[in-house]
């Protein structure tokens, strides 16, 4: 029987269903992670509590961890990938960043500034008010932030004059809400009217509910745990797909020259950037 009578015969129905679901499921976000949503300008508004340090196994120490990520697009497609300088190992991509720096070529020095890495901070944060999705109001969330708030925290607890009072922010019982006021300003979302309220204990300070809330949080060591990273050699090789340096595709032209350097490109910092948007292309 031709293959042609065998498709007439046959349901794909099935198979594309179960299709259509990986498919979902590859690309769905992580539920634990709280997004703020804006408005066709760009504005958006929430209410966050930034939360103390989890117990999940054990002491996790601070109540945040630092993640180094790369995104960026090459003539071969998107790169969005974790960087392994998040645990301290060598990177393909700061190290080939490295060898654009030192050729001591400015078009070369453009370059490497696009594809240096990005900092982000991860928190537990209990969400207080969200007028676009009032359904995450009182649940706890991963959230995912840049240096300019992270540096409102440092605010809180380094004050730069003698007049302002030291604020732990991510204490439950004299920490304080945090409104988030983001706004569109030169194509990017801009925090930097979001403030911090008064200080006031969670739930008036009810320890059963302080102690609930505690127990409801989501490890931040997981996610820099190392299962999370790809290898050297996984990262390499999409990174040579992307920047078409495996002959895929058209190659940027250098004439960086290697050396043996640490990172010497700065790190950027980024805010709440939805890599999972870019993951998307990542794999295409």
């Amino acid at each position: 029987m031709s293959s042609f009578s065998n498709l007439k015969k046959s349901s794909s129905l099935d198979k594309l269903t179960k299709a259509l679901e990986q498919t979902t499921k590859k690309y769905k976000a992580d539920e634990r992670f709280w997004q703020p949503q804006v408005d066709k300008s760009g504005n958006g508004f929430a209410v966050i509590r930034f939360l103390d340090s989890p117990q999940v196994d054990g002491d996790e120490g601070l109540p945040f961890v630092q993640l180094f990520t790369h995104g960026f697009q090459g003539p071969g497609g998107w790169y969005i990938e974790n960087s392994l300088t998040t645990l301290g190992d060598n990177d393909p991509v700061s190290e080939y960043n490295t060898k654009l720096w030192n050729s001591g070529i400015e078009a070369n020095k453009e370059i490497a500034r696009k594809q240096k890495r990005k900092l982000n901070y991860v928190s537990n944060i209990l969400v207080v008010k969200d007028p676009t999705n009032p359904d995450n109001e009182g649940k706890v969330f991963l959230y995912n932030y840049g240096k300019k708030i992270f540096d409102k925290l440092n605010e809180k607890l380094n004050p730069q004059f003698e007049d302002e009072k030291r604020v732990n922010p991510f204490n439950f019982w004299e920490g304080a809400n945090f409104k988030l006021k983001i706004r569109q300003v030169e194509g990017y979302r801009n925090y930097d009217k979001s403030e911090f309220e008064d200080q006031s204990a969670l739930f008036g300070g009810d320890d059963d509910k302080i102690e609930v809330l505690w127990k409801s949080e989501f490890s931040l060591k997981e996610i820099v745990d190392k299962k999370n990273f790809k290898t050297y050699a996984e990262l390499k090789s999409r990174l040579d797909k992307v920047l078409g340096l495996d002959g895929s595709s058209p190659a940027p032209t250098t004439t960086a020259e290697s050396t043996s350097v640490a990172d010497s490109v700065e790190t950027s910092t980024v805010g709440d950037d939805e890599l999972d948007v870019f993951k998307r292309l990542a794999d295409e």
